[in-house]
C-alpha cells in the first residue's frame, strides 16, 4: 500500500492495483499523493480525518511523520477505526525539495480560484478530493490537520494556526493539541486561503495548520520531538479519544495585522533570520514599501510570525500578532 502509493506519487509508476486490503481496512489510491483508508469497523467516536503534508515541498518532517504512522497502519500495529484521507500536496516541489515551483500552493484553496498552471490545477484537484471524501463519510465530525514546518527558528518551535471561519473549533481540541506537544496557538483574524482554511470554511471541519519545527532535509529532522504528535494522529485514526493536557500550557496569540508586499521595492527592516514570535516595541519600523510606505508598530508591542520579504508582490510578508492574556 505505502510503497505503491509513494512510487506512484513521486516516480509516476502506475500501481498494479488502485485498491486493496490491509489488516483493519481497505485502501484506495485515488491519484498521486491522494490515498484513502476505510476501516472495517468505524469506531463510535471516530472523526472523518484528513492528514495532509508537503503542501510546501521542502517541509519534510511532516512527510516522515505521516510515513511512520502509515507504516504502522500497514503493519497492523495501528488498527484503523476512522476513515482517513492522506494527502501529499505539491509533488513536483517535494521531488525538487523546493517550497514551491511557480507559486505558493497554500494560498490557492478557494472555490473562486481562476489562476492557471500546475499549482492552481493541483489546488483544484485537492479541493475536489476533500469535497468528495467528506461527502462519502457524511454524518461524522470532520477534522483536517495540515502538517508543515517553518522556514525559520521560533520562540515556540511547535505551534498551531487556527484558520478564521464562522464556525468554531471544539474546546476539546486545545487539550489534544497541548498533549501533542504544541507550544502556542495563533488565531487568524480574517480569511486566508490555506488548505486548512478550506476545510474549516467550506466544510465546518475542525481544521488547523501545524508548524512542527524548522525545515530540514529528509533524515535530518528531530522526529523524537514529534512523537506526541504521532500519538495524536494514531488515536484519531484508531477512532479513540486522544490524550489531553491543560490548554493553559500553550500561549495563545491573535493576529492584529497582515504585513503585505505591495511593490517590488519592499524591505523588512529587521534581520532575515529573525525568529517567529520575536517581539517589537511601539514605534519600531518593521517594513518599507515603495507603494504603501512604511509600517511601524503602534501603541502596543507586536510579535512577528512568518516574516519573508521574498514573497510575490501582493502576498503576505509577515503576520503581526499579540498575546491573548
Amino acid at each position: 500500500m505505502l510503497g505503491q502509493w509513494l512510487d506512484w506519487s513521486l516516480d509516476g509508476q502506475l500501481p498494479t492495483a488502485s485498491q486493496g486490503v490491509f489488516a483493519s481496512g481497505t485502501y484506495h489510491l485515488h491519484a498521486p499523493g491522494i490515498l484513502e483508508l476505510t476501516p472495517n469497523t468505524v469506531s463510535q467516536s471516530a472523526h472523518t480525518c484528513i492528514f495532509s503534508a508537503a503542501i510546501h515541498g521542502n517541509e519534510t518532517a511532516p512527510v516522515e511523520l505521516v510515513g511512520e504512522w502509515l507504516s504502522g497502519v500497514e503493519a497492523g500495529s495501528i488498527s484503523l477505526g476512522a476513515p482517513v484521507l492522506v494527502i501529499l500536496g505539491n509533488l513536483p516541489a517535494l521531488k525538487a525539495q523546493q517550497r514551491f515551483l511557480t507559486t505558493n500552493l497554500n494560498r490557492l484553496f478557494s472555490r473562486e480560484l481562476a489562476a492557471k498552471g500546475e499549482e492552481p490545477d493541483r489546488a483544484r484537484q485537492l479541493m475536489a478530493a476533500v469535497d468528495s471524501f467528506y461527502a462519502r463519510h457524511a454524518g461524522r465530525p470532520k477534522l483536517h490537520y495540515d502538517l508543515h514546518t517553518a522556514i525559520r527558528d521560533s520562540r515556540y518551535p511547535r505551534f498551531v494556526v487556527e484558520p478564521f471561519a464562522e464556525s468554531s473549533n471544539d474546546a476539546e481540541q486545545w487539550g489534544w493539541l497541548a498533549a501533542a506537544g504544541m507550544q502556542a496557538v495563533l488565531h487568524q483574524h480574517q480569511h486566508s486561503w490555506t488548505f486548512s482554511h478550506y476545510s474549516k470554511h467550506y466544510h465546518a471541519a475542525q481544521a488547523f495548520t501545524f508548524e512542527l519545527g524548522r525545515v530540514a532535509p529528509f533524515g535530518h529532522n528531530d522526529m523524537a520531538s514529534l512523537q506526541p504528535m504521532r500519538t495524536l494522529l494514531t488515536a484519531l485514526s484508531e477512532g479513540h479519544t486522544p490524550p489531553n493536557q491543560p490548554a493553559t500550557q500553550m500561549q495563545f496569540f491573535q493576529v492584529q495585522h497582515e504585513l503585505m508586499r505591495h511593490s517590488e521595492d519592499f524591505t523588512l527592516c529587521f534581520a532575515e533570520d529573525t525568529a517567529n514570535f520575536s517581539r517589537f516595541e511601539p514605534g519600531t519600523l518593521l517594513a518599507q514599501d515603495g507603494k504603501s510606505g512604511e509600517f511601524r508598530v503602534g501603541d502596543t508591542p507586536l510579535h512577528v510570525v512568518f516574516p519573508n520579504a521574498q514573497v510575490e508582490v501582493g502576498a503576505r510578508a509577515a503576520l503581526l500578532v499579540a498575546p491573548i492574556v
